[in-house]
Formats: structure tokens, C-alpha cells, sequence
């Protein structure tokens, strides 16, 4: 396990805290309520067509309209003091997946190896048994850690990494650990506000600034349990290194899988046949080299969790699938 220096935390904005407070709640409930209206006029992606299939504006309409209670909510709890400003801020940044668009240094100058495959590079923050982690990514491994968020200012603090070789991208994995490590400050916005042209209105946007004075531009995406108000089952699904056409006479490839089971002490004891799969893993890299075992975390679209669901019959379209951690990763000869 790796350790992050603990630093105390260095505040680059100096607004009151009051002031703080008003923000974060006008941002939360201005990403709420937006993120409801804007559906049915946005582009499809991965989660909005198949949401689709299963009647998505009205699963839109009804999430909204729970979020914006709750924001609300918890923004009049944390005016009672109930809650404090860094849980406001918490439970909106864990409600996204958070791409980077933007990364410059102190001179406001590009960070090439991260400007290449903005893509690919990731942020989430979550809580996990009473403990604040994130996790990011640059489309190899997974690092975690744990943080701490004092008004508008994060410490990222212990970390570990899984350990695959990544090749070409070590160096642009190794900046980003870098850059997270230690002291940032996060300000909060919408797409609008934050001068991000190229991005609709209803975006939201973060922005970190190191205590070196880099900047990494994040814009945010809804995860599908705060999507479709559903909670996630664990499946374990062993991913083949090779593609394989998704339908007869159809050039598209697809993923070719298979389910794992595991027992109380982690020991794999069954292994299903394997499959087509026709549809994504969201914040899943493929690329063709490595045999993996991968956690997944898979939520009902139509927002049902009722555990005497049976789902051996269901197709994949009536799902949302999210990488949780790769368990086992091996390369192809």
C-alpha cells in the first residue's frame, strides 16, 4: 500500500462560509432539477438508450422529482445545522462519474499525457462504511483513497493500486497520482457557469485546483443508482480478451462473457458457459490483451429491486452495468 503524504489542508478560495453554504445548495438543487428537464432533449448515451426501452421518461419524471425532495431536504438540514456543508457537497459529487475534459499546469499550459485520452481518465467519490474514498483511473488500474473535505478543500490521504503494467500509459497514470495526491480545491458549477462552451447548460462541472496550481476540468454523468433510484447486485462476470461479432451478418463486435461464482471466502467455485453480451460496462476499458474477472454492480431499469425478482430469464437491455473492480486479470499470448 502506497501512502499519501497528509498535509493540512490549503484553502485557495477564501469565501465565508456562509457564503459556501448558499453555493452548494443553489448547485445542488440547480443539478437536480436540471438533469430532470434536459432528458428528453439529449443526445442518447450509453445509459439513456437503454433506458429507453423500458418507458425512460418515466423513470426520468419520478427520479427527479424524489432527488429534488431530498436535495431540498437535506438543504434545509444542513441550514438547521443537522448536516454539515461537506455532506451537502459529498452526496452530490458521489451521485456522478466524473470524466476529465481539461488538465493544465501552473502556467496554464496542456498536460499532454492526460490531454490524449481525456476520455478514459476517471474520477468517482463515494462512502464506503463510514469512510470518504475516491477512486480514478486513467483506463488501467484502479487507485483508491481515502479523503477528507473541509469547505472546499479535499486532502486525499492513504491510497493502494491495483498492479497491471499499463505500457504507454505508466507515465500518464503516474501524473495523475501525482496531481491527486495531497491538498486540491474543488468548486462546483454548472456547465454555464463555469465557461465550458462546448457542453450543454445542465452539465455539471468540477473543477480541481492542486496546490500546485494545476487544474483538472471534470464534467459529471449520473450514476445509474442515483439515475434510476435503484440499488445495485453484485455479479461477478469473467470477460474474454477476444471480440465477437454481436449477431450473425452484423459487423459490430461484442463482448464475449461469462458468469463466476464465488463462495463466503472468495474462493471460485462454478463458472458458466460463455455468451454474447450486447451492451456496455460502463467504466469498463476493453482492450483486447487481458482475460479479466471483473465485480459488477447491476441495477434494474425500471427501478425495481424486489429480491423475489426472477432474473434468469431477464435480457441485458433491462439492466445497467457498472465496473465495481477487476478481481483478476491475466494477458492473452
Amino acid at each position: 500500500m502506497t501512502s499519501f503524504v497528509r498535509k493540512q489542508p490549503v484553502r485557495l478560495g477564501s469565501l465565508p462560509r456562509s457564503v459556501l453554504l448558499l453555493s452548494m445548495l443553489a448547485i445542488s438543487l440547480a443539478l437536480s432539477a436540471c438533469h430532470g428537464s434536459s432528458d428528453e432533449n439529449e443526445g442518447p448515451d450509453d445509459t439513456d438508450v437503454a433506458a429507453s426501452e423500458v418507458g425512460d421518461a418515466d423513470v426520468d419524471s419520478s427520479i427527479v422529482n424524489q432527488d429534488a425532495i431530498n436535495t431540498d431536504s437535506m438543504a434545509s438540514e444542513a441550514i438547521s445545522g443537522k448536516i454539515s456543508v461537506e455532506d451537502v457537497m459529498i452526496n452530490n459529487l458521489s451521485r456522478y462519474r466524473w470524466t476529465l475534459i481539461s488538465a493544465t499546469d501552473s502556467h496554464d499550459q496542456p498536460l499532454d499525457m492526460l490531454m490524449q485520452i481525456t476520455d478514459q481518465v476517471r474520477l468517482s467519490l463515494n462512502q464506503y462504511q463510514g469512510q470518504n474514498t475516491l477512486n480514478y483511473s486513467v483506463g488501467c488500474n484502479t487507485i483508491s483513497a481515502t479523503y477528507q473535505l473541509q469547505g472546499d478543500a479535499l486532502t486525499v490521504e492513504d491510497s493502494m493500486s491495483t498492479k497491471m503494467s499499463c505500457g504507454d500509459l505508466n507515465k500518464a497514470e503516474d501524473n495523475l497520482s501525482t496531481l491527486m495526491q495531497g491538498d486540491s480545491e474543488l468548486v462546483l458549477a454548472m456547465a454555464n457557469d463555469a465557461s465550458v462552451d462546448s457542453l450543454k447548460s445542465d452539465t455539471p462541472i468540477l473543477t480541481q485546483t492542486t496546490s500546485d496550481a494545476a487544474t483538472l476540468v471534470w464534467q459529471g454523468k449520473l450514476t445509474p443508482q442515483a439515475r434510476y433510484n435503484s440499488k445495485g447486485e453484485a455479479v461477478f462476470w469473467a470477460v474474454s480478451a477476444d471480440m465477437v461479432p454481436c449477431a450473425d451478418n452484423n459487423p459490430q463486435m461484442c463482448l464475449r462473457v461469462k458468469p463466476v461464482t464465488y463462495n463466503s471466502q472468495g474462493i471460485k467455485i462454478n463458472e458458466g458457459k460463455w455468451r454474447v453480451f450486447i451492451g456496455e460496462i460502463d467504466g469498463y476499458q476493453h482492450d483486447g490483451q487481458h482475460e479479466e474477472v471483473l465485480r459488477l454492480q447491476r441495477y434494474r431499469l425500471d427501478g425495481s429491486d424486489t429480491a423475489e425478482d426472477d432474473t434468469s430469464n431477464t435480457s441485458d437491455e433491462e439492466y445497467a452495468y457498472v465496473l465495481d473492480a477487476v478481481i483478476e486479470s491475466s494477458v492473452v499470448e
